[in-house]
């Protein structure tokens, strides 16, 4: 085996992003249930013993799509609050429903309709709730210390709770997905502009 040429690591990270790009979009346009892993292979343009060389199920393949797709929102969040400013929670929340549209639509597909998938995936597949878990806590996570600096800096009652303050932020942003993807009507800034307005209202103890 040693006169064997080895295949570089790029080389196996783009086959690899090749199969889930191709199955990313099949998953986005007709759902998780209702494509195959003939569809993937199709899609790809690999031979079906080169996309089992990737993934061996498509539980498999859903798990890695859905790590790619919520993990990258994931990441983003923890990037906002890098400093250690205490922003105001509603220019916080308008900031993530931007980041969010911005990161979901830039691409040839819609990954806000991949996430939304998998919220209900996550419910009967253990493997893609281990991957939605982590990645949704990481998000409530950014909204719940805006709270906590929040509430450090007077702009909420000191005896409110940070988790549940957090959690109403979370839903702000989950349901302008929704309602984008489910009513069509919603544009992201001015949806953005209306939660400036809407968080605006925080009660401030300072001044």
């Amino acid at each position: 085996m040693d006169g064997v040429p080895r295949v570089p690591e790029s080389h196996l990270a783009a086959r690899r992003d090749q199969i889930l790009d191709a199955a990313t979009a099949r998953f986005a346009a007709n759902g998780f249930q209702a494509t195959g892993m003939a569809d993937v292979i199709a899609a790809s343009g690999l031979s079906a013993g080169a996309v089992y060389r990737y993934f061996r199920s498509k539980d498999e393949l859903i798990a890695a799509i859905v790590e790619r797709v919520v993990g990258a929102a994931a990441a983003r969040f923890e990037q906002l609050l890098e400093d250690d400013a205490a922003p105001d929670p509603a220019e916080a929340v308008a900031a993530a429903v931007e980041m969010v549209a911005e990161l979901t639509t830039r691409g040839p597909v819609d990954l806000s309709r991949v996430a939304v998938q998998a919220w209900g995936e996550a419910l009967r597949n253990p493997g893609v709730h281990a991957v939605v878990d982590p990645a949704y806590r990481t998000m409530r996570g950014y909204f719940v210390e805006i709270a906590r600096r929040g509430q450090a800096a007077g702009r909420f009652p000191a005896d409110a709770d940070p988790l549940h303050l957090g959690a109403t932020m979370m839903s702000s942003v989950f349901g302008f997905v929704l309602q984008r993807l489910l009513l069509g009507d919603v544009d992201p800034a001015a949806y953005a502009a209306a939660l400036r307005v809407t968080w605006a209202g925080a009660p401030s103890t300072t001044g």
